[in-house]
This record gives structure tokens, C-alpha cells and sequence, in this order.
């Protein structure tokens, strides 16, 4: 029994009218070009299919990270604190798709009345795209300060990115806790 006969089975029962001629005529018709095209759709063309749109995917993933350009730049910080004293840690993280150049950066360690505890200073000619950097420049270690008062990172970030100088400038309030962790962005700019 066929979908049509059921339907004409169904509207017998429910005592509605019979559908027309051309109507039958209507969706034996579409029957055939749905047949038709079922037909047509074989596995090694949705393969295919599939594949075409992950390259697609993939051509847009690449252009987006590696031809279009923009500066996207993070800093990553890690505060700790224990008995001999406190340890920052600071990663600088270039995630844009062009090299930053002329890269300045300041950490400074405060005290609750703003004072100077003690600082650190980087500087590098370039940081390639995609390129993070961390190490032994990039850490402060503060023996003698006390763990039961509150203190301040300021970061201070200033490079050059095509031709134009940007400054970031970054504060943290710590001591609370034994570890805190915090990431700072910059603006993304395209172009």
C-alpha cells in the first residue's frame, strides 16, 4: 500500500472528500522527482561535499590568523606568596599575526602607600607573531616583605606595532591569597 492509497484510506475514514485527479496526479509527481533525487545523493558525494567544506573552513581559519593582519598581545601573570617572601611571574604573549618591535615593558611592585618595593625592567627589539616569551627577565622575587599585608603589580607595556607606538598599563591588587592569576588583553586592532 502506497503513501497516496493511505491518504485516500485516511480521508475515506475521516469522511472528507476525496482528493481530486491532479491533485493525485500533483504528488505522484513529486513522488518521482524525490525518488529521483535520493537517486542522485551517493555517499562518495557527500564525502566530497564534506571535504569541500572543510578545506573551506580551513582556508578561513588561515586567512584569519595569518594574512589578515592584527595585533592582539596578552601578559599573563602569576603572583605567589609564601614565607621567604612573594614571586611574580609574567609572560608576554604576541598572538597577532604580525611581529610587535621596540618592546618595553615595566613591573613594578608597590606597597599599600604606593612606594616602590622594587622593579624590573625588559626590553627586546621584536617579538614574532604567534610568540610568547617568559624567563628569568620576566620574574620579581621579593624576599623580606611581609605575606600578611596587601600589595600592587603595575604592569607597564609600550611597543610598536606598523609604525605606531601603543602603551598598556596594566594594576593588580594582591595579597589576599597565596596564588592569584591574572591575564591582561590589549584592544584588538586590525590594519
Amino acid at each position: 500500500m502506497g503513501l497516496i492509497d493511505r491518504l485516500k484510506s485516511n480521508q475515506i475514514s475521516d469522511k472528507s472528500p476525496l482528493p481530486s485527479d491532479k491533485e493525485t496526479d500533483a504528488a505522484h509527481e513529486i513522488l518521482e522527482i524525490v525518488g529521483r533525487k535520493v537517486q542522485v545523493v551517493r555517499p562518495s558525494r557527500v564525502i566530497f561535499a564534506s571535504f569541500a567544506v572543510l578545506l573551506m573552513l580551513g582556508a578561513m581559519f588561515v586567512i584569519g590568523n595569518w594574512i589578515i593582519p592584527y595585533n592582539k598581545t596578552s601578559i599573563d601573570v602569576v603572583y605567589l606568596q609564601g614565607g621567604p617572601g612573594h614571586v611574580v611571574l609574567v609572560e608576554i604573549d604576541n598572538q597577532g599575526s604580525r611581529s610587535i618591535e621596540d618592546v618595553s615593558f615595566d613591573m613594578r611592585f608597590l606597597d599599600e602607600s604606593g612606594l616602590e618595593i622594587v622593579r624590573s625592567t625588559y626590553y627586546t627589539d621584536e617579538i614574532p607573531a604567534h610568540t610568547s616569551i617568559a624567563g628569568d627577565e620576566l620574574e620579581l622575587l621579593i624576599e623580606g616583605s611581609s605575606v600578611w599585608e596587601n600589595y600592587t603589580i603595575e604592569l607597564s607595556l609600550e611597543y610598536t606595532y606598523r609604525s605606531d607606538t601603543y602603551n598598556e598599563r596594566f594594576t593588580h591588587d594582591v595579597g589576599q591569597w597565596t596564588m592569584e592569576l591574572f591575564t591582561d588583553k590589549t584592544p584588538i586592532r586590525f590594519f
